[in-house]
């Protein structure tokens, strides 16, 4: 069954997640710009590799004021971990439910095996949300190949900015 759509410039969710260090990540709050990026977990060597480059440009996200959060299905001690062997610089929240992964409209999948993860868990997404708290951008995928580029992605939110772009793909 495929899950429900978040339409772009609809409200994002008021879903609120706990995060690594203390504090919470809730994209629906927030003044400015804000990118979620939902990864499959600390199993994904393919998020690991997304991640680090979100790391590595997260200056860049910033220079265009835009708050970087990301989330997975793990728990709080896999994402502890995963966060702190890679250094990352954002937010991470965990302990994302397969009923607000399919709220978000991402998909999900059980594990191939014990030995991969231990629960089901969520496909990759990302979500731009606009200081009015809409979806400007989303972005979702059924499988871990299959993610935006993350230079394109910025050069296209710092379009969307500096020319006032409006919200598209909302029929």
């Amino acid at each position: 069954m495929t899950p429900s759509r978040l339409t772009a410039g609809s409200p994002f969710p008021s879903l609120d997640w706990p995060a690594v260090g203390g504090g919470h990540v809730n994209p629906a709050k927030g003044d400015g710009w804000r990118l979620l990026v939902v990864y499959r977990g600390k199993h994904c060597p393919l998020c690991k590799k997304y991640l680090a480059t979100l790391n590595e440009m997260l200056g860049d996200f910033k220079a265009a004021n835009l708050d970087v959060s990301v989330l997975s299905a793990d728990g709080l001690e896999k994402a502890r971990t995963e966060s702190e062997e890679c250094g990352w610089n954002f937010p991470v929240g965990y302990d994302l439910t397969v009923e607000q992964a399919k709220q978000l409209g991402l998909y999900v999948s059980s594990p191939r095996s014990p030995q991969e993860t231990d629960q089901p868990f969520a496909e990759p997404g990302v979500f731009v949300i606009n200081p009015r708290g809409q979806v400007q951008i989303v972005d979702v995928s059924n499988a871990p190949f299959a993610r935006p580029d993350l230079r394109a992605l910025l050069d296209g939110i710092r379009f969307v900015i500096e020319k006032d772009y409006p919200v598209r793909g909302t029929a």
